[in-house]
């Protein structure tokens, strides 16, 4: 089932207690990045504001004990993208956000869905859809159980090859 724009800023308010994330694209490029990305090539400082709604939904929820956690799947040497990903990384962490860093040649021999997904609470997967060029198409939802369960293990045996992002270096 698809899901509005609205309806996913929402979850993540309203989650009980995990929010688990996988990224595995080594580009992105979606509306809210392609600013803060294009001052980032060209040299020039970030403040991070654009990020204070989600550093804000990230401490209001740890301040409730919620857990957030997310995965980055990655291809060394980093993508220019994922450099600059790194380095707008650490408000996200500062705000509550556990998020690690696994080098794509780690991970040839698990089974990981086809797209960068959520899992909420162990109860719904949140699939997101990119164009080749990485824009957001489709955000869809799934609470089948074969689709949670294929993303739990993923995920775990993803995080147990994970590197802390202040102990992951750029390569």
């Amino acid at each position: 089932m698809a899901m509005g724009q609205d309806e996913f800023d929402g979850l993540f308010e309203e989650f009980e207690s995990e929010c688990l994330h996988m990224e595995m694209r080594d580009s992105y490029g979606t509306q809210a990045e392609i600013l803060p990305f294009a001052k980032w090539a060209e040299g020039e400082e970030d403040d991070f504001a654009w990020m204070d709604g989600w550093c804000d939904t990230i401490r209001r929820g740890r301040a409730k004990g919620k857990v957030f956690r997310r995965a980055l799947v990655v291809s060394e040497p980093l993508s220019r993208y994922q450099r600059w990903a790194h380095s707008t990384t650490p408000p996200l962490v500062e705000a509550g956000e556990d998020i690690r860093w696994v080098p794509r040649r780690t991970v040839s021999s698990l089974a990981l869905p086809g797209n960068d997904f959520y899992l909420i609470d162990g109860e719904k997967v949140v699939f997101m859809h990119y164009s080749g060029e990485g824009a957001m198409e489709d955000i869809v939802v799934s609470t089948d159980p074969a689709d949670i369960e294929l993303c739990r293990s993923a995920f775990d045996a993803v995080w147990g090859r994970a590197i802390p992002h202040s102990d992951y270096r750029v390569v």
